[in-house]
This record gives structure tokens, C-alpha cells and sequence, in this order.
């Protein structure tokens, strides 16, 4: 799961079993000044990129959900004519075999 605020990106890293999602890894940074002035947008991409260069020994190779409150995520990694600093970190994202999942698309916990 990635989550953006305004002046903060957050990630958690699990796996599910049996249904449950145990939790390996919390991570989380603070935007820089610049950062703090992305669009909504813009920086929940960057939660995704962080998570990815954070936990990426772990990542490679393997199926990649992301669960995000933002749908519109799905659509901008499809798009080809993004600003350049969005295609670089789309670009990154290519190298995994990612899917991202919309926060309504969860499961509720049993």
C-alpha cells in the first residue's frame, strides 16, 4: 500500500496469506520543498516510486499489487505524453510486473 499527504509519501510492504496481510515493512519520507508543490497526483506516483527503490531487492521478479486511494494512477501509467519527470518514474515502474488496485477493489478484512 502507497499513500501520499501533503508534505509526506508512506508505504507498507507485505504479503497476504490465507487471506491476511502480514506486514513486513513501514517506510515513510518527508517531501522536499520542491515536492510539496506536486499536484495530488504527482505525488502518489512518487509514493509508488519510493516503495519501489525502497523494497526493490524485494520486488524484482515477482507479482507487485499496489492498493491506492487514487484511480486515476492506473490510467497515468498507461499514458505516453506525461511531463518527463512522470515518464522517468514510469519507466522505472515498467521494470516490474506491476498492477495497481484501486482502494474500492480491496478486500474487507474478515
Amino acid at each position: 500500500m502507497c499513500d501520499a499527504s501533503d508534505y509526506a509519501v508512506g508505504a507498507v510492504f507485505g504479503q497476504k496469506k490465507d487471506k491476511k496481510l502480514h506486514v513486513i515493512y513501514y517506510a515513510s519520507r518527508t517531501l522536499d520543498d520542491a515536492q510539496v508543490k506536486y499536484a495530488t497526483t504527482e505525488k502518489e506516483l512518487l509514493a509508488i516510486v519510493f516503495a519501489f527503490e525502497k523494497f526493490r531487492s524485494y520486488l524484482v521478479g515477482s507479482k507487485v499489487i499496489v492498493h491506492t486511494d487514487h484511480a486515476a494512477l492506473r490510467h497515468l501509467i498507461a499514458k505516453k505524453d506525461a511531463k518527463p519527470r512522470l515518464l522517468r518514474w514510469i519507466l522505472l515502474l515498467k521494470e516490474f510486473d506491476l498492477e495497481i488496485k484501486d482502494k474500492k477493489e480491496i478486500e474487507p478484512p474478515l
